[in-house]
């Protein structure tokens, strides 16, 4: 019996660090994602897909910043439109160039969401979130003074200019979404989806952020009543420890012993950290989370790889 599942994709899989940012390095990576995607699939599960954008979007924006005395510049809500749609588009044909050759019988649909944030979410005041490509810590220094953006070191590998990142609270479109996945594999809420907000009218007005794609991910999880919510990253597993002699890797733990290793300081605030936080939300609803890489997907979902979270062990 086939499971709804929602799979988070990071922004890295469709442009690893370190790449040239050509539309073949990343329609290639796509692909290799879209294997697997297919191979779950094919295992009988119904999907819907969300993806992370951050080198993306912040590639757009540094076009847009490049390009100003030509053309003007787009605000970053635009800006992560644009990126759902170019990412949603690779994606959509290699998974159905995928699905086609394996004989599969199923429709793909990449789906342009808007997220509902508050506009007055104390993450406009902090930006954390994280966007565009690494730089050294002299680049980043200039780009602060030059620029007036807000950079930091992010993981070990360099500074990327960071944005604000508020909390997502309610994915448009789910009802539609809901209706699809049952014969299509649906892409949607991609780069955390749109960051939007209703004005006392009832209108949509955008913003300019970037809404961590795990935190939506959890969102769509629970709206779309998902059995599993599985993040993808690039590592196997979660560890505790990481990087030490007593590095230990976690495979089947409890939101208890997971909300424990939190108070613990294990987890880096730009990287692991969010995936954790919203899978132990998930898991609190008596569901199943897993964090895994992309290659172990189906393993995951079979319990045999991954890190998996659940309300009792």
């Amino acid at each position: 019996m086939g499971k709804y599942v929602v799979l988070a994709l990071g922004g890295n899989a469709i442009l690893q660090p370190g790449q040239e940012t050509t539309f073949e390095n990343q329609y290639n990576n796509v692909k290799n994602a879209a294997s697997k995607m297919a191979d779950i699939k094919e295992s009988g599960h119904k999907i819907v897909v969300t993806h992370g954008n951050g080198p993306q979007v912040g590639n757009i924006i540094v076009q847009n910043e490049a390009a100003k005395d030509q053309v003007s510049p787009m605000p970053i809500d635009v800006c992560n439109a644009e990126s759902q749609g170019f990412i949603g588009y690779m994606m959509e044909s290699a998974l159905k160039n995928d699905l086609y050759q394996r004989g599969i019988d199923s429709n793909v649909v990449s789906f342009l969401t808007m997220v509902e944030v508050s506009k007055d979410d104390p993450a406009f005041d902090n930006p954390t979130k994280p966007i565009g490509v690494f730089f050294s810590e002299e680049e980043a220094k200039r780009m602060e003074q030059e620029q007036g953006f807000t950079m930091v070191e992010d993981a070990g590998r360099g500074y990327r200019r960071v944005v604000p990142s508020p909390e997502p609270m309610v994915i448009n479109g789910v009802d539609a979404i809901k209706r699809l996945m049952t014969d299509t594999v649906v892409i949607s809420s991609g780069g955390g989806g749109i960051p939007v907000y209703r004005d006392d009218d009832g209108k949509i007005h955008g913003l300019e952020a970037v809404i961590d794609k795990d935190r939506s991910g959890l969102k769509l999880a629970e709206q779309v009543n998902a059995d599993t919510f599985i993040m993808l990253t690039d590592v196997p597993n979660v560890y505790i420890n990481y990087g030490k002699e007593n590095e230990a890797k976690l495979e089947n733990i409890s939101v208890e012993e997971a909300e424990q290793y939190v108070a613990e300081g294990q987890f880096p605030a730009g990287s692991m950290l969010p995936k954790i936080q919203a899978a132990i939300e998930f898991a609190k609803t008596g569901k199943e989370a897993i964090i895994c890489s992309l290659a172990d997907a189906v393993d995951a979902l079979e319990g045999k790889a991954g890190t998996r979270i659940t309300l009792n062990k």
